[in-house]
C-alpha cells in the first residue's frame, strides 16, 4: 500500500465537515496546523471572541493559568482547565473537554473528545467520541533513534511520512488507558481500545 491509498479519513466521519481536502496524509495536515487554523479563523461566525489569531467561542469557558498561543481555534462548549498549554496551530472543534495541566501541539481535535488531566497530545488527528484517561501521551518525536523520521504502519505496511514530528491518528470512539503512551506514527482504527499503561509501538511488531 502506498500513501496516494490509504483512506484514513474513514476513520473519523466528521472529517467533511470540517475541512475540504480528503487527499492530504494526517502527517501533511498536523505539519500545516497552524496554516489551517489561521484559514479558519477567517470564516468564523461572530458568535466567536478572535484577538491575536486566538479564537474563543462565547459559550467556551477557560480557568486560571491556561497558555494559549496563536493560531488557535476553541469551539463551542468547550471547557480548558487550570495550567493547560495549547501551542503551534490546535483546533477544538466542539465539546471537548481539556482537564488540568493538559498540553497540546499542533493537533486538531473533533467533537466530543476529552482529555481527563496531565496529558499530552502532539502533532496528531484526534477524532470524535475519544476518551484519554489521566497521564496517557502520544510522543511525537523519536528522541532515542539516529534515524528522526516517522513511520507509520498502515495495513501491515510500514510507509514513510516524511517527517520527524508527527504522533498519530485516533479513529473515532477510541479509548486510551490511564498512562498509556502511543508512539509516533501510531494508526488507531475506530473505537481502539488501549489498556491502561500500554505501550502501543506498532512499528516494532510488524
Amino acid at each position: 500500500m502506498g500513501q496516494e491509498s490509504f483512506n484514513w479519513t474513514v476513520y473519523i466521519k466528521k472529517f467533511p465537515e470540517y475541512l475540504t481536502d480528503t487527499s492530504t496524509l494526517p502527517w501533511q495536515l498536523t505539519a500545516n496546523a497552524s496554516t489551517i487554523v489561521r484559514q479558519i479563523l477567517h470564516s468564523l461566525s461572530s458568535d466567536y471572541t478572535i484577538q491575536d489569531e486566538i479564537a474563543i467561542h462565547k459559550s467556551a469557558r477557560t480557568e486560571s493559568n491556561v497558555t494559549l498561543k496563536a493560531p488557535i481555534i476553541i469551539g463551542p462548549g468547550c471547557f480548558i482547565a487550570a495550567n493547560c498549554y495549547l501551542r503551534g496551530g490546535v483546533w477544538l472543534m466542539g465539546n471537548n473537554s481539556i482537564g488540568p495541566g493538559c498540553e497540546i501541539k499542533s493537533s486538531l481535535i473533533f467533537p466530543n473528545s476529552n482529555l481527563a488531566h496531565f496529558n499530552f497530545v502532539g502533532d496528531s488527528l484526534i477524532g470524535s467520541e475519544v476518551n484519554f484517561e489521566a497521564g496517557s501521551i502520544i510522543a511525537n518525536h523519536f528522541n532515542e533513534q539516529n534515524d528522526k523520521e516517522i513511520s507509520a504502519l498502515i495495513e501491515g505496511v510500514k510507509v514513510k511520512t516524511g517527517s520527524d514530528k508527527f504522533g498519530a491518528l485516533v479513529g473515532d470512539g477510541c479509548k486510551i488507558g490511564a498512562n498509556a503512551v502511543l508512539s509516533p506514527g501510531t494508526i488507531l482504527t475506530p473505537n481502539s481500545l488501549i489498556k491502561r499503561l500500554e505501550l502501543v509501538d506498532q512499528l516494532s511488531k510488524s
